[in-house]
């Protein structure tokens, strides 16, 4: 996909805003997680109605991290589990990162690897924020960035180019690849 430099610009400017939020913490990891936590879907959401003129992306990235929340609350209502520091019986799994990698994951099937890698790097540190701040065990955040990703690949489509999907049955395990032109 050959972008233009303000596209760029607009895609990135977001993204850099995050990151200088982060700095802005003070190495207080939990609210730095939590900050990144709202900034990354809401600047995904920012660029991507900047970017493509019709919101086809801007909605699939809203189903995508919404039926991905939608997930995470059923299981939480289902499930008491207590989280590590005792606060309250909602551990699992951990809604940060669900959220965090059902747009990092929408980045990556819809506009490619060159442009998830960022999101993969802060989705990654919320959840390492979650687990380091005594709000989930390993298993909360994993199952959390595993509800996320599925999310994500099933609504998000690409924008240009190839898509690849893992698909895992009871029969078989393999990629499906997928080229719009």
């Amino acid at each position: 996909m050959l972008l233009s430099k303000p596209m760029i610009i607009r895609f990135f400017l977001p993204i850099s805003l995050l990151f200088s939020l982060i700095q802005s913490a003070h190495g207080n990891s939990e609210r730095s997680g939590d900050i990144i936590h709202l900034l990354l879907p809401a600047a995904t959401l920012s660029a991507t109605a900047l970017y493509e003129p019709n919101y086809e992306g801007s909605w699939q990235l809203i189903k995508s991290v919404g039926v991905s929340r939608l997930s995470v609350e059923a299981l939480k209502f289902g499930i008491d589990k207590t989280r590590p520091d005792g606060s309250d019986d909602d551990s699992f799994p951990s809604g940060h990162t669900a959220d965090t990698f059902a747009t990092a994951t929408f980045i990556q099937q819809r506009y490619g690897w060159k442009w998830a890698i960022t999101a993969y790097a802060a989705a990654s540190f919320v959840g390492y924020t979650r687990i380091n701040s005594d709000q989930h065990y390993v298993e909360d955040v994993l199952a959390g960035a595993a509800i996320g990703i599925l999310s994500a690949w099933y609504f998000t489509e690409p924008y240009q180019g190839i898509k690849i999907t893992p698909i895992a049955t009871g029969e078989y395990y393999g990629v499906n690849i997928n080229y719009a032109f």
